[in-house]
């Protein structure tokens, strides 16, 4: 199947490139100037009205957005790359937590962080808590290491070892300083794939 790719290589449209490559999907990219505004020009927003990226066209025309969603989706659709674990195993329960976790937690939280000159938002009026919690939380979920499954690298590693590189980069709260999720990073971004998809256009 020949899917497309809508993209920009400084955005989170990296993480499902970098899925593409995993599972050894045969894409195509289409490149979006966020700066240009092509992401709200109208040709665009009709493949995805939210106007964001990553958005991923399948070959039967279906769109998916959202990294998490993209992600377990390839992992699903190419069993051979062996990221997911089977239904019903806990071991795939732990992968869609952290698939979920990215984008709902990680995420919020560290634009809470990096955005907000004020103090956050009270905890309890928002689902992720605090940046805080959010690293303790990663930081003991890779503990036993060397991946979310121990010794199995799973797509739960694709989107928070991009997230978690991608946040180093731009000076998060406590990234570089944690020994754990450095030497994480470093695995991750070691990866044949993960060269792959940044060395892209």
């Amino acid at each position: 199947m020949t899917m497309t790719l809508y993209y920009n290589p400084q955005s989170r449209a990296s993480v499902a490139r970098w899925m593409l490559e995993e599972v050894g999907a045969d894409y195509a990219l289409q490149h979006i100037d966020i700066a240009k505004g092509e992401s709200r020009e109208p040709a665009f927003l009709a493949i995805n009205p939210m106007g964001k990226i990553p958005t991923l066209v399948l070959d039967d025309g279906t769109v998916l957005t959202e990294n998490g969603a993209i992600i377990a989706w390839l992992a699903d659709a190419y069993p051979n790359a062996g990221l997911m674990p089977p239904p019903g195993s806990s071991a795939r329960g732990t992968v869609l937590r952290w698939l979920f976790f990215c984008g709902s937690c990680f995420e919020p939280a560290l634009t809470d962080r990096m955005m907000r000159a004020q103090a956050p938002l009270p905890r309890q009026t928002v689902g992720w808590g605090d940046y805080d919690e959010v690293i303790d939380t990663i930081e003991k979920a890779l503990s036993p290491g060397p991946f979310v499954l121990g010794d199995s690298f799973s797509a739960a590693d694709v989107y928070l070892g991009a997230s978690l590189a991608w946040a180093g980069q731009f000076g998060a709260p406590r990234i570089r300083e944690s020994r754990r999720i450095q030497d994480y990073v470093e695995r991750i971004t070691a990866r044949d794939a993960f060269v792959r998809a940044a060395k892209g256009p």
